[in-house]
């Protein structure tokens, strides 16, 4: 087998064990809703994070952008394949984590994200294959262009939903009751 199909099935296995996980800790396959939309667009809504993209999408763009030039910086002797099964790894390990019931307390305690159950399968999948295909664009783009993508989707997102990475982040270590106030409209 070579290199890039063994890791291409080892990524694929990561994926499966990220949503056999999910599926053990209880998070539903799909929306309960019952639909499947390519885009929930409402973050104070239940369909948040239940289908295949939403606004958070973009921060799952940033990881693969941010984990690429990490392990190309700290590992450049390393393949590009081994890079991705342990981005892929880093990855399904936070959506794991990210739905387990201390994190989607914590994050219901925040001013956007109040009405939290974790993430579907299938939006925890969604997430990991935006970050693939971060990686991949990483990969191909000079890294000024990379940098300037990231800073635009987080400037972007942060204009449209008054939400990104590093307000999420921030929030996760701690809650700011300024950013708090701002975020809900205040």
């Amino acid at each position: 087998m070579t290199e890039p199909r063994k890791y291409i099935f080892l990524v694929f296995g990561l994926i499966v064990i990220q949503g056999v996980v999910l599926y053990l800790f209880g998070q539903p396959p799909l929306c309960v809703c019952g639909d499947v939309k390519l885009w929930e667009g409402v973050v104070l809504s239940s369909g948040n994070s239940q289908h295949l993209t939403d606004w958070y999408t973009f921060s799952h763009l940033i990881h693969g952008f941010l984990f690429y030039l990490g392990l190309w910086y700290f590992f450049p002797r390393t393949s590009v394949w081994k890079r991705l099964l342990f981005a892929v790894g880093i990855e399904a390990a936070w959506e794991i984590v990210e739905n387990t019931p201390t994190v989607i307390n914590h994050y219901r305690e925040q001013a956007l994200a109040q009405g939290y159950t974790g993430d579907s399968i299938v939006n925890s999948i969604s997430d990991t294959v935006a970050m693939v295909l971060g990686f991949f664009l990483a990969r191909r783009l000079p890294v000024w262009m990379v940098i300037l993508c990231g800073l635009t989707l987080e400037l972007f997102v942060l204009y449209m939903i008054r939400d990104n990475l590093v307000l999420n982040v921030l929030n996760l270590i701690h809650q700011f009751p300024s950013i708090a106030t701002w975020q809900e409209g205040g």
